[in-house]
């Protein structure tokens, strides 16, 4: 069995949803603390003016390590407005930004307590939109102990992995040796994002959340996620 481990993220880009599709089980990493400055509550978009960060704004004054689950939006009603605006400007050209703007408008109409509640929601179905099925479960839920290798390493036999499927960022501090002795193997996915026609003119940005893909490739978005490198021709720069 086939296991990955990521903490949520906002909007992720095209890799996040490449190694949860590569996986049988993902752990939503959500018991941890939050970061600032990471990407669970921030992502990049491109707009006419250039890339964009999209930043859900949350509580952590006077909450000093305070969990990803227990993370509480700082809603003063204007970020969704602003995010939503922001989308729907840049991507009004984007061929298939249509058929998931009713989503995405409900979406920042609603109000949002807690942030998970709103990565979890929207994760959900942007997967569902690329075509990525695998089962989740959260890390909250299993209370596993340790820190980064060693967390990682509990969560794997307590699941019954056999190969855990790591970032490349996992060369830095997973241990591998102890991974061999528990007869867990360990993958790292060293994921190439696809190149593909943008709405907005000028050359190929790079490194984008995934619904700047969703949005300019519609129903191939799932196979480009997926495929190798040159499987698709690639059409970087819009007029």
């Amino acid at each position: 069995m086939i296991l990955s481990i990521n903490q949520p993220a906002w909007l992720p880009w095209p890799g996040y949803f490449h190694r949860v599709a590569r996986s049988d089980l993902h752990v939503v990493l959500d018991h941890v603390q939050f970061e600032k400055d990471s990407f669970v509550n921030r992502n990049r978009v491109r707009t006419a003016g250039g890339t964009a960060w999209l930043t859900v704004p949350v509580r952590t004054a006077g909450r000093f390590g305070v969990a990803i689950d227990a993370l509480e939006i700082a809603d003063d009603g204007r970020w969704a407005r602003k995010q939503w605006d922001t989308l729907r400007f840049a991507y009004a050209r984007a061929p298939h930004f249509a058929a998931h703007a009713p989503f995405f408008e409900q979406v920042f109409a609603r109000p949002w307590p807690r942030l998970l509640d709103l990565l979890l929601h929207v994760n959900g179905y942007l997967s569902e939109a690329l075509g990525v099925r695998t089962p989740l479960r959260r890390s909250s839920e299993l209370r596993p102990q340790g820190r980064k290798s060693e967390l990682v390493l509990e969560l794997c036999r307590g699941l019954g992995a056999t190969t855990y499927l790591s970032g490349p960022l996992g060369r830095d501090y997973l241990e591998l040796g102890t991974f061999r002795s528990a007869g867990i193997a360990v993958e790292f996915d060293d994921y190439v994002p696809p190149v593909y026609p943008q709405c907005q003119p000028g050359p190929f940005a790079p490194g984008l959340s995934v619904v700047d893909l969703l949005f300019n490739c519609g129903p191939e978005a799932g196979p480009r996620l997926l495929a190798p490198r040159g499987a698709f021709p690639e059409n970087p720069a819009t007029p």
